[in-house]
């Protein structure tokens, strides 16, 4: 005799089918990836690779939708309030997720209005001189920096950047006050070091390797924790003293608070795949950009790391965005 527990187990079964063939199917139209920088820069240029790899192994149109303004905050905020449906993905970068909710009110929660789908990509960071500044390794730039009367200032590319973060974090490691010059952006900025107008800039690897190779600027620093395999011959922070230094400008995925938990995890494996192709490591290493996929599981104890570190920086150098 089937009993009346039994039908409704049996009747539950198409229903879960079902849920778990939409979640499966995902996606089943066009996605919109929003970037909340301007095209053309570094953060762009990693979303459209992943975009265009996305659309080729899905069949499903990845589409990139630049939201600039207010340091990221419009993009954010724009996908804070989409449908929590997998159709709208936010790319997001350190900068919004973990530095600029400790310098100013923001229209949304970060930790509560989005779900981390994972890390993906990390840019290294170097500190780079004037090509005829005379340091050749950090502990002679300190020296120099110290020295009575020296007067030495930094190219800052933006109050609150990451880059002017980074720059901050050495100084207090290093127990430099320096002043900074102020430039509307990171190419005006690295502009101003070529051109000697301030000798030091810390910029994201992508920004500079080529003048670097080209012997334009000359390195003193990368900030990843073991040589970095897009500049090898450049030491790292930490063989130079600095053992608790160790930066990237990360980018992550993200999307609405909400998003089925079947979606999350679909969306990371497929941007897993992606990323580690070998063709789409080729494009990325030519912008000193490397995958470093992180899985949701992940997210909460990194996002956590991430947002303490900069919230102290932050309070002990008293940086403001104006």
């Amino acid at each position: 005799m089937i009993t009346r527990r039994l039908l409704g187990g049996l009747a539950a079964v198409p229903f879960i089918a079902r849920g778990a063939a939409a979640q499966d199917a995902w996606p089943s139209r066009p996605v919109t990836m929003v970037v909340p920088w301007a095209a053309g820069g570094s953060t762009d240029a990693v979303a459209r690779i992943l975009a265009a790899r996305l659309s080729s192994d899905t069949g499903r149109s990845f589409v990139v939708d630049n939201r600039t303004g207010a340091n990221g905050t419009i993009g954010f905020n724009s996908v804070a309030r989409a449908r929590p449906d997998g159709y709208t993905l936010l790319v997001s970068t350190v900068s919004t997720y973990a530095m600029a909710p400790h310098m100013m009110q923001l229209p949304y929660n970060n930790e509560r209005d989005f779900v981390g789908i994972g890390l993906m990509a990390a840019m290294p960071m170097i500190l780079c001189v004037n090509k005829n500044f005379p340091a050749n390794t950090l502990a002679e730039f300190v020296a120099a920096a110290k020295r009575p009367g020296a007067n030495i200032t930094y190219a800052n590319s933006g109050v609150g950047s990451s880059t002017h973060l980074a720059t901050e974090l050495f100084l207090q490691a290093a127990g430099l006050q320096l002043t900074d010059v102020g430039y509307r952006g990171g190419a005006p900025a690295v502009q101003g070091v070529l051109a000697n107008e301030t000798p030091m800039i810390v910029q994201a690897a992508s920004g500079v390797l080529p003048l670097i190779q080209a012997g334009e600027l000359k390195a003193l620093a990368i900030s990843t924790r073991d040589r970095s395999p897009v500049a090898p011959n450049i030491p790292t922070f930490r063989e130079q003293g600095f053992a608790e230094y160790e930066v990237y400008e990360h980018i992550a995925l993200q999307a609405p608070a909400g998003l089925p938990e079947a979606i999350v995890n679909r969306a990371n494996a497929l941007a897993k795949a992606a990323l580690e192709a070998p063709e789409t490591r080729e494009r990325l290493a030519a912008l000193a950009v490397v995958p470093v996929v992180g899985t949701p599981a992940e997210w909460p104890a990194y996002f956590a790391a991430e947002n303490a570190k900069w919230r102290g920086i932050i309070r002990s150098r008293n940086i403001t965005l104006q």
